[in-house]
């Protein structure tokens, strides 16, 4: 297939807009040749207008045909083959083997989602039976399920250019809770993006999905999303990306005289906690896992560890030597685009310039264009918690050993932070019962606290939480990772004394769909 550089709005393809703009090759250091047209004002009323008509056809397919439709949407982002993951090297620097494992992951979620509507107890429908002869007042029927918000826009991930982006995680978990998608193709991939769109469309039309069920818009610039968030059509935003980046939809969301949720992945600094069991006894492997887990995608992960805490003792002064040693010895790789090279390069020179910080280790070798230069820091516990800055993200490898002088400024450093994705212990199960208090500390800052690990690597499945407290994610209840990830895109709906033959299928009293429900508060798939 060759890369149009074209939008698709619903079924067809569109260039209404003179206006294109190119991806970048970061490897390379120069641009790709194909071009994408940005979309128009009238390309993005007529993608939110085909969307609307589709959402009432779409939201009544039974749970089995969208399960058909995202399971051929996997089948056909495999269909690809190598023209996906050469675009996909291209337009991101990453490697090959990064590229297949992420459209792996990428099928994986969409063919997880079709397993959670064929199983179909995911719209938690719960039936409080009529109670006539209760006193002193009867009781009515009362029936709840979740119903889809209609249709969605969802914005591409820069870091991510298939598991976060076009037929990622948000688009997946939105079509399979019965809403048509928008993608804002990151401009970053955008051939990448057209790729994948294309095999959407193919599968939309294959399984017999109304048009306007999916559509692709190309910018390079701000102003087609937020017309896209404008757009009274439009009842939520899927987004993952820089803080700045998300506020500024939620803000725009918040404006509408409709406003809409908007449910935006942005920054973490991951905090890790070292307890002195870890340095004294595994503290030079711990030093290894987490040099390799901070230079990890050149850094580029909202998992990265940025910030390493711990207690000062003989001990921590060897876990840093050590860590800037392996840090130091590992090569660095190219990040996705000039533009986030630069940026990288400007945020780790502001941290390194704050009073009280020490260099631990710092890559000073000559390095190709666009690949960054990995660099530790160090600071102690009083420092930091005058300084704010030293909490700032810096998307790349980078990381920051803060030095405490007891567990009692250990526990104010950590409750000093802003909301986080991951916080991670390392120690023995009886220290996390003697530093409770910690433990308490990481939990009320962090969607998801791990135990002798790295928080790299985010595992796709039912009980993972990929959010976390602001600015972490515009909405703590809400994981982007994981198949209750559908529940950003539903509300409930309850009947009340409604016609049993007028009932949706999940409840009614005969339980066609054979699905777990909650009646008369017993966790059940008996009939009534």
């Amino acid at each position: 297939m060759n890369i149009s550089g074209e939008n698709y709005i619903g079924y067809k393809n569109s260039a209404q807009n003179s206006e294109t703009f190119t991806t970048f090759n970061p490897q390379l250091n120069i641009p790709n040749s194909w071009s994408f047209h940005e979309a128009s004002e009238e390309e993005i009323d007529e993608a939110c207008s085909l969307a609307e008509m589709a959402f009432p056809i779409y939201k009544q397919m039974p749970g089995a045909k969208k399960a058909e439709f995202l399971r051929t949407i996997a089948d056909e982002i495999e269909g690809l083959g190598d023209e996906l993951i050469s675009v996909y090297t291209q337009e991101s620097g990453l490697p090959e083997g990064r590229a297949i494992g992420e459209r792996g992951r990428t099928m994986d979620q969409l063919r997880a989602f079709a397993s959670l509507l064929e199983e179909g107890s995911w719209v938690e429908a719960i039936i409080d039976s009529a109670q006539p002869n209760r006193e002193p007042q009867p009781k009515v029927d009362i029936r709840k399920m979740l119903f889809p918000l209609g249709p969605i826009a969802v914005f591409g991930s820069s870091n991510f250019p298939l598991a976060f982006s076009t037929a990622g995680g948000d688009t997946a978990s939105a079509l399979a809770a019965g809403c048509p998608v928008i993608v804002k193709s990151h401009p970053m991939h955008a051939g990448t993006g057209e790729l994948v769109a294309s095999a959407i469309i193919t599968a939309a039309e294959k399984t017999g999905m109304p048009n306007g069920i999916f559509s692709n818009l190309n910018s390079s610039g701000i102003e087609v999303g937020q017309q896209l968030v404008l757009n009274p059509k439009i009842k939520g935003v899927g987004f993952t990306g820089s803080i700045k980046g998300g506020m500024a939809l939620y803000n725009l969301a918040g404006e509408r005289e409709e406003p809409i949720p908007i449910f935006a992945e942005m920054g973490s600094v991951n905090p890790v906690v070292v307890l002195p069991s870890a340095l004294l006894e595994n503290g030079e492997n711990w030093a290894k896992q987490y040099a390799s887990s901070i230079m990890l995608g050149a850094g580029q992960f909202c998992t990265n560890p940025g910030l390493i805490l711990a207690i000062k003792s003989t001990s921590l002064d060897s876990f840093i030597t050590d860590l800037g040693k392996e840090i130091g010895e590992l090569e660095s790789s190219c990040m996705l685009h000039p533009n986030i090279h630069e940026n990288y390069e400007k945020e780790k020179q502001k941290l390194s310039n704050q009073g009280g910080v020490n260099v631990v280790a710092e890559n000073e070798k000559s390095v190709s264009p666009n690949y960054a230069r990995q660099k530790v820091l160090t600071v102690n516990g009083s420092n930091f918690l005058k300084n704010n800055k030293l909490q700032r993200e810096v998307f790349g490898p980078f990381s920051i050993v803060v030095r405490c002088e007891d567990a009692n400024q250990l526990e104010q450093v950590i409750s000093k932070l802003d909301g986080q994705l991951t916080g991670t212990i390392l120690g023995t199960s009886s220290e996390l019962e003697k530093y409770s208090k910690i433990v308490q500390a990481i939990q009320s800052k962090v969607g998801r606290m791990l135990f002798n690990g790295v928080p790299t690597g985010v595992e796709v499945c039912p009980s993972m939480q990929h959010g976390g407290p602001f600015p972490a994610s515009t909405d703590s209840r809400f994981t982007s990772v994981g198949t209750s990830a559908i529940k950003r895109w539903v509300r409930p709906v309850t009947y009340q004394n409604w016609p049993e033959h007028l009932l949706p299928m999940e409840l009614k009293d005969d339980n066609p769909l054979e699905i777990m429900r909650i009646v008369d508060g017993e966790h059940t798939n008996r009939k009534i």
